[in-house]
């Protein structure tokens, strides 16, 4: 999470965008989160994808339907259960790779000597009906460049 911030803050420092970090530990933090940004309230959400976010992402949908904030999240899931939208690795792709890895593993292969492996593969996908109830209009030429539009 920490290397993701890094790389949004220096691409938002390039676009003159302000990225203000308010990682969660736990589920309690949420509520701390949630009061900064009303203090001081974004353009926007980032959020990452990792247990804790899934196990709470209804509070941050709520959240942002509630302020009518436009979020993106790392993973196409978050968008299936109302986020508005996502971009992030082919969760596929990483399923492919790593079944390939244990292959590797089971047939004698010593797993220090694997590569490190990146993802190749990125989805964008988008929720039209989250959209609409925050009064955003996606650019067609956004839509037709989406992997997925969820209407």
């Amino acid at each position: 999470m920490t290397t993701r911030y890094e790389a949004s803050a220096a691409a938002a420092k390039e676009m003159d965008v302000t990225v203000q970090s308010l990682g969660v530990r736990e589920p309690n933090d949420f509520a701390e989160a949630f009061g900064a940004m009303e203090r001081s309230m974004p353009d926007g959400l980032l959020m990452g994808a990792d247990a804790l976010t899934f196990l709470n992402r209804r509070r941050v949908f709520d959240f942002a339907a509630q302020h009518r904030l436009p979020a993106i999240y790392a993973a196409d899931s978050y968008v299936r259960d109302g986020g508005l939208m996502s971009y992030g690795p082919d969760a596929a792709e990483t399923a492919e790779r790593g079944a390939s890895l244990v292959s590797r593993v089971l047939k004698g292969k010593a797993p220090g000597d694997l590569p490190v492996e990146q993802p190749t593969r990125f989805r964008l996908v988008i929720n039209l009906r989250v959209a609409k109830a925050l009064g955003l209009t996606i650019p067609p030429t956004i839509l037709v460049r989406a992997d997925e539009v969820i209407e």
